[in-house]
This record gives structure tokens, sequence and C-alpha cells, in this order.
């Protein structure tokens, strides 16, 4: 799972929070990567080159979607959802995609998990109703994991 955005513009940095959480609340089995992408951008090529799957988590904007919602893509529809740019690495993870298949390397598939944000503005929190998202968005990580055989435990306390 790689985890995008930038932590200091709130919402922006969701992809980021929800990479900390996921560390924070489950046991990650062999073979399951929890990265940091940041706002990496072309950096990312050789961590997302070869992958049998790439599970992307990041902020979205969706016209007329609530703050908080949650949105899958796969496919053709990721370059259609990051083609109205929220922030620049998006365009970054378009163009590390298109060059994996240029060096023949794309990853086996690709799942980004939108959250629609609330506020793009300086600040370290994320805003009351993506943090209220956050369960949901564990949730709906698991259940991609799962999809592929992968099964996420929760820590016990």
């Amino acid at each position: 799972m790689l985890g995008l955005g930038n932590l200091l513009l709130s919402d922006e940095g969701v992809g980021v929070h929800a990479v900390t959480a996921l560390r924070e609340r489950y046991d990650l089995p062999d073979g399951v990567e929890v990265l940091d992408g940041g706002t990496a951008g072309m950096d990312l090529l050789d961590i997302i080159a070869g992958r049998d799957t790439i599970i992307v988590v990041d902020a979205v904007r969706r016209e007329g979607a609530a703050a908080g919602t949650l949105l899958t893509f796969r496919g053709d529809d990721i370059r259609a959802a990051f083609g109205a740019r929220l922030s620049p690495h998006q365009l970054g993870l378009l163009d590390v995609l298109a060059a994996t298949s240029l060096l023949g390397e794309a990853p086996g598939a690709v799942t980004v998990i939108g959250v629609v944000p609330a506020h793009l503005d300086l600040g370290l929190e994320l805003s009351a109703a993506v943090a209220a998202s956050l369960d949901a968005l564990l949730a709906r990580i698991a259940d991609e994991l799962a999809s592929i055989g992968i099964v996420l435990r929760k820590h016990r306390p």
C-alpha cells in the first residue's frame, strides 16, 4: 500500500495518515509493504515498478461528493479521476504508471482509494469529516487486500 499526500495541507495528507493508522492498528503479513509516498512523484518509480499489486490512498476531488466520501478507481478510471488534478503529486503518479509501462514493469494491478477532502488549507490535522472516514478507509484497504487473498489482523490490545 502506498499513501500519498502532503501532511502540511490538512486533508491532502490523508494517504499518509492512512499509512500511519494501518501500521498502528494492524499486523502486516509478510509480503505486504505499507509505504509513505508523500509527494515524491517520479521518485516512486522504483517503488512501483514490477509490483504484483499496488493500492494507492490519496485525496481525490469529486464534484458533488461530500467530504470524507471514499472512491475506488482501477485501470483506466485512474487516469480519468486524476485528470482533474488535486495536487502536483497526482500528475507524478500518472507519470510513474506510464513510465513503468514503457519499461515493461507495470504493476499487475493498481487500485486507487480516494478520499474526498474538505479542506486543503495549511494545517497538520485532518478535517472532522475526513478523520471520521478513517475507519471506513482502513476497512476498504483491508477489503482490497482480502480480494487478493491477504488477510489483515488487528493488533491485540
